[in-house]
């Protein structure tokens, strides 16, 4: 039986959509709703993409406190583009509530705060973007890139590693590891380009989900000759895996990338790289390779 239409409007079906306060969509998500769509004026420029940085999420306090000011760092290089936050799980405001708030003309370029490729990219942030009709692009993760390896040096350098080249010196690139092989292959071309960079080698390692683990690459390193091994912490923020991985460091460990000036950088090169390469009008998220 179908409920009786009144004025103000009831039906017996519910769309998941609610004008003026929280509403959840079909998947469950929940998402804010945002009022009447703005439409831009015949001849009007179009509005600058926002620039949303998708952050993993984290239960240590520290990344939350590091990732909102890495977005400062962002906000002061380039003070007129509208940056927001979101996360993909643990804090908030979550990805879906961000994107909902954004409104539906409001383009928008999706940045995640991610060093290598893998599921969260590929699919997670797409499928979330897919969600909402706000026109989003994803851009590639952080790694690899130049600007990735600057940050990784100079936190190495902070940590103690010595200028000059020592001759039993090499590194473990301690990252968060993941099954896909497409994330393994970013990690260990930075290995490779921060290998470069300082003239060691340099092994990576992962923290779950991959092998070699930390201790298994320096085992590794250790058993070859490599006396001075020093581990060098691929991660963007605080957290549990940064903190494991640095306790099985036999020498120096360097500091998580948190907001070395390198990385705020970088979060802009993605985000103009992502406008370069597709354009802004897509109706839904689209991956940028």
């Amino acid at each position: 039986m179908t409920a009786t239409t009144r004025t103000g409007t009831r039906t017996g079906t519910r769309t998941g959509t609610r004008t003026g306060g929280t509403a959840r969509t079909a998947a469950g998500t929940k998402a804010r709703a945002t009022g009447p769509a703005r439409t831009a004026l015949p001849g009007a420029p179009a509005p600058t993409p926002a620039l949303v940085v998708v952050a993993h999420g984290s239960r240590d306090p520290r990344a939350l406190s590091t990732v909102r000011a890495l977005l400062g760092e962002v906000r002061a290089l380039r003070p007129a583009l509208p940056v927001h936050l979101g996360h993909i799980e643990l804090n908030e405001p979550l990805l879906p509530d961000t994107l909902g708030a954004l409104g539906d003309a409001e383009p928008a370029v999706l940045v995640p705060l991610l060093l290598s490729r893998g599921h969260h990219v590929t699919r997670d942030i797409p499928e979330m973007a897919g969600a909402f009709p706000a026109r989003t692009r994803v851009a590639a993760p952080l790694g690899p890139h130049p600007l990735l390896v600057d940050a990784l040096h100079a936190r190495l350098l902070e940590a103690g590693w010595p200028a000059r080249v020592p001759a039993d010196g090499a590194v473990v690139l301690a990252s968060a590891g993941s099954r896909d092989p497409q994330s393994r292959a970013v990690t260990a071309r930075t290995a490779t380009h921060l290998a470069a960079r300082l003239g060691v080698p340099v092994l990576p390692a992962y923290a779950s989900a991959a092998a070699p683990t930390v201790p298994e690459a320096v085992r590794a390193l250790t058993a070859r000759g490599y006396r001075r091994v020093a581990v060098a912490s691929c991660f963007t923020a605080p957290g549990r895996f940064a903190t494991e991985c640095a306790a099985a460091a036999p020498w120096i460990v360097s500091a998580p990338l948190g907001t070395h000036p390198a990385m705020a950088r970088l979060l802009l090169h993605r985000y103009d790289e992502a406008l370069r390469t597709v354009g802004t009008a897509a109706p839904r998220a689209a991956l940028v390779p």
